[in-house]
């Protein structure tokens, strides 16, 4: 056995650093707020990005402001989902030490395409929703099995033969995460 360990020891506030940290450090963009601020903050997300017109999966439960025009995907294709100016969901987990985003087409995250075609992913992860490592992450995923897994740190990258970052090849250029609850700092 190689004695991995399977259960974290940080506490809610250093989990959530931690998350916030890495998620930085993979050039996405971090919000922390309250749950009474939620709403603000993803107003102010939406408007500083110049996202006019967005998708959201069916289900999905956060507010939007009412200048922002909300389409729930009900089979968009790639073409129609491209012309949006981004999408919204939820997240299933997320990983602190990694720094990881997992999507498991619930109904508030949606589809596949719909958080990979668009430009700009906006995604709202609970405090509650963040564990310190991935066993526990896949612990939590078991159940309901069979839904396919999204895992996303940060917005999509590769490099070239000559190691030069390019963003956005497989997915959204720009990855934003509303973290909800714990301090706010």
């Amino acid at each position: 056995m190689h004695g991995y360990r399977t259960a974290g020891t940080l506490g809610l506030t250093e989990r959530l650093d931690l998350l916030a940290g890495r998620l930085t450090d993979y050039r996405a963009q971090v919000r922390r707020t309250s749950p009474d601020g939620l709403a603000e903050a993803v107003a102010a997300a939406l408007q500083q990005r110049g996202a006019r017109r967005v998708v959201v999966p069916p289900g999905l439960t956060v507010p939007l402001p009412a200048d922002v025009e909300a389409v729930t995907d009900d089979g968009l294709t790639a073409a129609e989902l491209g012309t949006f100016d981004g999408v919204v969901t939820g997240a299933a987990v997320a990983i602190a030490q990694t720094g990881t985003i997992v999507l498991d087409g619930s109904p508030g995250q949606g589809r596949r395409a719909v958080t990979l075609v668009p430009d700009y992913h906006l995604c709202v992860v609970h405090a509650g929703q963040v564990v310190e490592l991935v066993p526990e992450a896949v612990a939590q995923l078991a159940s309901p099995p069979g839904r396919p897994l999204t895992w996303i740190s940060g917005p999509s990258a590769t490099s070239d033969i000559e190691l030069k970052r390019v963003e956005g090849v497989h997915g959204p250029r720009t990855l934003e995460v509303v973290l909800v609850g714990g301090d706010q700092r």
